[in-house]
């Protein structure tokens, strides 16, 4: 079994957190390419079947422009941080219409101490929430079948670092999942360990988590009018 990502993966990425500048990186752009870059794109590559057997709306792109593999340069022209380069890597697998509306999508992220593997929508713009919180008071039971699973709940968490204060104006305050509403992310996620990364088979381990993501992800593609 392949293993992707390995000590020198995550030796890399807290060194480039020590030492983030351009001159520093481009000292080190070979160990970039050969311990995180080249490994992710291969992760990528190989979970490409698996993608489209769950969906063959969604992608794993292993194009180096426009494929699922963030670039590792930040854009901080409106941030304070001026850092030229983030210190995680990550990968979308993408809905294949992503650029004309928004749309959900798995994840794989790779940070040393903080990798994981999830889906959803991220930062979604208010009227694609209002469009999601609707759909979810109008069909309550699909929703608890796609995002109240035993088998999603006991692996996965629904991310709850941004959430309205009180329920959103307009919907029932008596509504069975009035807190799912409140959330202004719809993501769920797992925690993955430096180990775990490493290990030989990431690609199968991956792939089962993103078969038990599926039907969550379908129906937030069905709160978008997306095909899944």
């Amino acid at each position: 079994m392949t293993a992707y990502f390995s000590e020198k993966s995550f030796r890399f990425l807290r060194a480039l957190a020590r030492h983030n500048d351009k001159a520093w990186f481009e000292a080190h752009r070979k160990d970039y390419e050969a311990h995180v870059r080249q490994p992710f794109l291969r992760l990528v590559g190989d979970l490409q079947p698996d993608v489209a057997a769950i969906s063959p709306h969604f992608r794993a792109d292993t194009r180096t422009v426009g494929g699922s593999l963030f670039r590792i340069h930040r854009d901080a022209r409106f941030s304070h941080d001026k850092s030229p380069y983030k210190t995680w890597q990550g990968a979308r697998l993408f809905h294949e219409r992503r650029r004309e509306v928004a749309a959900p999508s798995f994840y794989v992220h790779l940070e040393p101490g903080a990798s994981f593997v999830g889906a959803g929508l991220w930062h979604p713009e208010p009227h694609t929430q209002l469009k999601v919180r609707q759909f979810i008071l109008e069909n309550p039971g699909s929703w608890k079948a796609a995002a109240h699973a035993p088998k999603l709940r006991r692996r996965f968490a629904l991310d709850d670092s941004q959430m309205l204060v009180r329920p959103p104006r307009g919907f029932p305050a008596d509504f069975t999942y009035i807190d799912d509403l409140r959330h202004r992310n719809w993501a769920f996620l797992r925690p993955l360990d430096d180990a775990a990364m490493a290990a030989p088979g990431l690609d199968r381990t991956i792939a089962a988590d993103l078969a038990v993501l599926a039907p969550f992800v379908d129906y937030l593609c069905a709160a978008l009018d997306l095909e899944f």
